[in-house]
């Protein structure tokens, strides 16, 4: 019983740089792995029991601790010590080691290490361990066939003593001859294997990504392939890689080589045009090889991969190994799903919007931040009709020959004068299901299929909608269903119903410059009936909104106040219900260039926050000085008036003193200058007292 549950028990693996892209989706796909037990029995309760313990625990190593533990990993450790490493090696079942993604040095200098580690510890190993190094077939790449007169030969696991490495690859050709080495005593208990894996591709791509990428921008009108793009490239999906290592671990194959590689045999140009005419403008130009280093497409390392001329036939995965391919014919011919892939794991995902709503009330301008916001495209049909018109008389005249063939000229001159027959029928007007059809042409193009787009105020109706956005297919619907079909491709999936009331809307278009508004048909004559006519379209018995509302694509109201002349409120609410953009985001130049803006814009800040400190100091000292001197001014005032209430109040004292006491003083002085007595003062004191009593006398 307990030797079954040691059988049983899931097996550790390590894995190197969990955090690359290589390695990441190899440890994901072992970790949702089942290996099948040793007979029918146990295969029967691995069929049963699909959701129990899985079959592998992944460890591995990180770059850097910044990025959070990914939910596929048991243990993960960041930049660990040599001696820590050993120790965690020492735990595991198998080690893996992928160096097929790095050119360095350093990694091929560190997976030495491990195996001369391990190989040391044999002796101390309670059980077989096994070291995987996953290789790249850059090891084969001057590998000529054994008949140079054979050109389509193919070259197999069988001849790889014959391979011949790339110059940069030679220490991984060495490395390679040293796993080989592992087990070959008979007490060994550390067997060692060699994956030579194609240039990986899938989940999201990284080699190849910078094709994948201008190509869902629409960067360029031809997809840039550099070089002729002639040379074959073995190729394998990273998944279809993992699959190849689970079945090593399983199956312990006798041969110790292995190439990993699909059944295509494509070339750089196969693979190059598959992407533009699936996810691109689907053209293609060739451009000097140099240029990839000049437009920062590539790195000289990756150009190496990329340049790689082999036809290789992997024999052992075909002959021997139960693998579950996910795209086993290649990526051109499995470029539909592979796409798909990349956009769901890159959330490269398209947001459709349609803003409703009545004329003025602002739905170009919310349309234009949120295009901004989202890096998606603005849809105004009158510009749309514009535009496919101004393409139509493009193809007729021959302004681009070298990419237009008769048959098309002849197609696109009978759609113009198809156009300008329905105009001269109509006022000057398309027909409606002209107008559909472009409408219908455009939401299906590969910028909008990509990036997505803000639909600006049409359609109108429910039957315009209904024309619009149905499926054209209705005969195999479910006629129990009350829910109508649509085209998912191209239906939005966010309506956002924008409104203001009549008095708010007639007070904005009067506001507007009268050549603003005879542009935007903003004049009281054109839009008084189309806000009557809105109004009117909107209290019919079946209106626009009630057609999204059927598809259960619910509309979303939002009041437009007139305090909100910048349409704030208006953007955060959407940008909430929306979520966050899908999509790149910036590039490193137009990231530098924000970086700037929001630098300048701190800066500015940090000044403009200085200046009104420095300007409410000086407002602060000028109201203080003010005050100081009205202060003064105050003090001085009420000095004025002390001084005149005491000399008010001094006037009848001087006047008693000048009436009774200076005639009686001055005639006592004068007395006592004549008499000149020896006491004066008592003289005058007694004169004075005497003068005083003859004149209460008399």
């Amino acid at each position: 019983m307990g030797d079954k549950k040691q059988q049983t028990r899931p097996k550790r693996i390590f894995i190197n740089d969990v955090d690359r892209y290589s390695s990441k989706h190899i440890a994901k796909f072992l970790s949702t792995s089942r290996v099948a037990g040793e007979d029918a029995e146990e295969a029967e309760e691995e069929e049963a029991s699909p959701r129990g313990e899985p079959a592998f625990h992944i460890v591995g190593t990180t770059s850097s601790t910044k990025d959070a533990k990914q939910s596929f990993l048991l243990e993960h450790y960041a930049s660990p010590t040599r001696d820590k490493l050993l120790e965690r090696l020492l735990e595991c079942d198998i080690v893996v080691y992928n160096i097929s993604e790095s050119t360095t040095e350093q990694q091929v200098e560190d997976t030495t290490w491990a195996i001369t580690a391990l190989d040391a510890e044999t002796e101390n190993f309670k059980s077989r361990k096994m070291f995987i190094l996953i290789s790249s077939v850059m090891t084969w790449a001057m590998t000529k066939p054994e008949h140079p007169e054979e050109t389509d030969v193919l070259l197999t696991e069988e001849e790889f003593r014959r391979r011949r490495p790339h110059p940069n690859f030679k220490n991984h050709n060495n490395l390679e001859k040293f796993v080989l080495k592992l087990g070959k005593g008979k007490k060994s208990k550390l067997t060692g294997y060699v994956v030579a894996s194609g240039l990986q591709y899938g989940k999201g791509e990284n080699l190849f990504h910078y094709f994948f990428k201008v190509s869902w921008l629409m960067q360029f009108p031809k997809v840039p392939l550099f070089g002729q793009g002639t040379n074959h490239i073995p190729m394998i999906h990273v998944y279809d890689l993992g699959g190849v290592i689970q079945n090593i671990i399983e199956l312990k194959p006798k041969s110790k080589y292995i190439l990993a590689v699909d059944d295509s045999k494509n070339t750089l140009e196969d693979i190059v045009k598959m992407i533009s005419d699936t996810l691109g403008p689907g053209k293609m130009n060739k451009v000097p090889e140099q240029d990839a280093i000049a437009m920062k497409a590539f790195k000289p390392e990756e150009l190496e991969y990329l340049n790689i001329n082999l036809r290789l036939d992997a024999f052992v995965i075909k002959d021997f190994f139960s693998l579950r391919w996910t795209s086993e014919a290649g990526m051109v011919e499995n470029m539909a799903s592979i796409v798909e892939e990349y956009q769901d794991t890159r959330q490269l995902l398209p947001i459709r919007m349609f803003l409703v709503g009545p004329p003025a009330v602002g739905k170009t301008t919310v349309a234009e931040k949120l295009c901004s916001h989202y890096q998606i495209h603005h849809i105004r049909i009158k510009e749309v009709i514009e535009e496919k018109i101004s393409q139509l008389k493009e193809i007729v005249s021959g302004a681009d020959l070298e990419n237009v063939g008769e048959d098309e000229a002849a197609a696109a001159q009978k759609k113009l004068e198809s156009f300008d027959k329905s105009m001269n029928m109509n006022a000057g007007r398309l027909a409606d299901h002209l107008v559909f059809d472009i409408l219908q042409e455009t939401l299906n193009s590969k910028p909008c299929r990509n990036q997505g787009y803000v639909l600006d105020g049409f359609p109108e109706t429910y039957e315009q909608a209904k024309l619009i956005f149905s499926n054209e297919d209705t005969e195999n619907q479910d006629l129990m269903s009350k829910k109508p079909s649509c085209n998912k491709k191209i239906t939005p999936e966010h309506i956002f119903a924008l409104n203001a009331t009549d008095e708010v809307l007639t007070k904005r278009v009067r506001g507007l410059p009268q050549s603003v508004a005879e542009k935007m048909r903003y004049t009281q004559e054109e839009f008084s009936p189309r806000l009557t006519r809105y109004r009117q379209l909107s209290t019919a018995e079946e209106t626009l909104l009630d057609y999204f509302d059927e598809l259960e694509i619910h509309p979303e109201h939002i009041e437009v106040t007139a305090g909100d002349s910048e349409y704030t409120d208006v953007m955060k609410k959407i940008t909430e219900m929306v979520g966050l953009p899908k999509n790149y985001g910036l590039s490193p130049e137009e990231q530098e260039e924000e970086d700037r803006k929001k630098e300048e814009e701190r800066k500015h800040k940090l000044a403009a926050e200085a200046a009104e400190k420095k300007r409410r100091s000086e407002a602060s000292l000028a109201e203080m000085a003010a005050q100081y001197e009205e202060w003064q001014k105050n003090l001085s005032e009420v000095k004025r008036q002390e001084s005149e209430l005491l000399e008010a109040h001094s006037l009848p004292l001087r006047d008693y003193l000048m009436k009774y006491v200076m005639p009686s003083l001055t005639a006592a002085m004068l007395d006592c200058s004549k008499i000149k007595p020896e006491h004066a003062v008592d003289f005058l004191a007694e004169h004075l007292l005497r003068n005083n009593q003859q004149e209460q006398q008399e």
